[in-house]
């Protein structure tokens, strides 16, 4: 057998160890594609289940309980409910109507997705607020008003946390905010300001008392919503004992560290450094002071920096329980 001959026999291993590498090389593309499948329909179905709670939490709040006594919100809504109760027009084409602009403008800002969740999520809490015969719980004004806010903001923060919103004005807040100096809380409170100066014009000053009630339990139970129960701390702590802090956050808190290399400096001029590690850890408010303590055991003169953080997404913080004393 001549050499050309032999030399297709040579090449077939190598090209049979291409074969593999590629079918290996699609078979983790594939093995990709599919989590990255799973992950995003257990987000999608997790989405519409929190906007499905949340249009009917806040429809409760609505009909069950604003709207038979003249209560108002803030916002989209309040705007929606003080045109109902003046004019006589439908709350569910309000509902849509008053948000329509914010939806336009949550599009050029914020992105389809965004926009298509929220119209949606609008959408079903008109036909909620509609067809759904939600009753009337009570007529005591101080009971409305708290527990109508606080469906009503059980409802909006919900929504939030599925990706959309049920309430327009805060993606105005958004487009004045980059193009003034104003924060978003500012133009909220400018804006809920204005709502129940009118309403309280309108509808008298007892009802405008009574709605900003109704404002103050539906805002925090927004803030409950979105936050959670927990509020997180991040804790930094810089201290030449940092091993021993260290073992002490591992070991008796069971939570997670992350560790800087760092350079400590002082003096005028700031020139005389000195390499040390620097601790970052998160943890709940109930473990501050339990933090405090081991540390000014171990270091009196740490310097330890908090700040307050809204949410964590994986690392320690969730998967332990808190350790006994």
């Amino acid at each position: 057998m001549s050499m050309l001959e032999k030399i297709p026999g040579l090449l077939k291993p190598e090209i049979r160890n291409r074969h593999k590498a590629g079918g290996a090389e699609s078979a983790y593309r594939l093995a990709k594609n599919m989590y990255q499948f799973r992950v995003m329909l257990k987000r999608g179905a997790r989405d519409v289940f929190l906007l499905m709670l949340g249009l009917l939490s806040a429809g409760f709040g609505l009909k069950g309980f604003l709207m038979p006594t003249a209560f108002v919100d803030g916002g989209a809504t309040g705007i929606s409910l003080l045109i109902n109760e003046t004019t006589g027009a439908p709350l569910p084409v309000l509902l849509i109507f008053v948000n329509l602009p914010f939806i336009v403008m949550a599009y050029v800002q914020l992105g389809t997705e965004f926009v298509i969740k929220t119209s949606l999520t609008i959408f079903g809490l008109a036909l909620a607020v509609a067809f759904i015969p939600y009753p009337v719980v009570t007529n005591d004004k101080i009971l409305v008003a708290i527990f109508g806010g606080l469906l009503l903001g059980m409802g909006i923060g919900l929504a939030v946390r599925g990706g959309g919103v049920l309430d327009g004005t805060e993606v105005l807040a958004i487009y004045i905010t980059r193009r003034t100096s104003l924060t978003i809380g500012d133009v909220i409170l400018l804006i809920n300001i204005l709502i129940f100066s009118v309403a309280g014009w309108l509808l008298g000053i007892e009802t405008a008392m009574y709605s900003v009630l109704t404002y103050l339990a539906a805002s925090k139970t927004v803030d409950f919503i979105i936050e959670g129960i927990e509020e997180y701390t991040g804790v930094t702590i810089i201290s030449p004992k940092c091993k021993e802090i260290a073992r002490v956050i591992t070991d008796e808190l069971g939570r997670g560290i992350t560790v800087y290399k760092g350079a400590r400096g002082y003096g005028k001029s700031g020139h005389n450094t000195t390499e040390m590690d620097i601790l970052f850890t998160v943890i709940t408010r109930l473990e501050i002071s339990r933090l405090q303590t081991e540390i000014a055991t171990i270091d009196p003169n740490a310097f330890v920096v908090m700040s307050s953080i809204k949410d964590t997404r994986g690392g320690m913080i969730k998967k332990r329980p808190l350790k006994e004393h």
